[in-house]
């Protein structure tokens, strides 16, 4: 069996976090480490790798995270706007292998983005 990612120990209660929001499909909790005054991820209860390795199977899930994105957006009144973040693989940044987006707010965002 592989070893549970920080997310699996995370929806698992087996470390703590500062969740924001949790339904039987996802959990969202502030970053750590956050790079905007607002960082949320926003993560699947299936542990689904990265975007990339999304199926056909995961497609109700993965629209469930997308239109969750909103209703916390709104809960959390960032009203001025937000930026949704999926980095997939190593080479963009991902350092979890569980597919998560995170929700910055609260600054003003450059493009390109690095």
């Amino acid at each position: 069996m592989a070893e549970k990612t920080v997310f699996q120990k995370i929806i698992d209660r087996e470390i703590p976090a500062s969740i924001v929001y949790e339904d039987e499909h996802c959990l969202v909790f502030r970053d750590i480490d956050p790079q905007a005054p607002t960082h949320l991820l926003l993560i699947p209860k299936k542990p689904i790798p990265s975007l990339a390795a999304l199926t056909a199977e995961d497609r109700a899930v993965a629209g469930h995270l997308l239109m969750m994105v909103p209703r916390i957006a709104q809960q959390l009144n960032l009203d001025a706007g937000f930026r949704v973040v999926c980095n997939c693989g190593e080479q963009a940044g991902q350092a979890v292998p569980h597919l998560h987006l995170h929700i910055l707010a609260g600054r003003a965002f450059g493009w390109p983005p690095g």
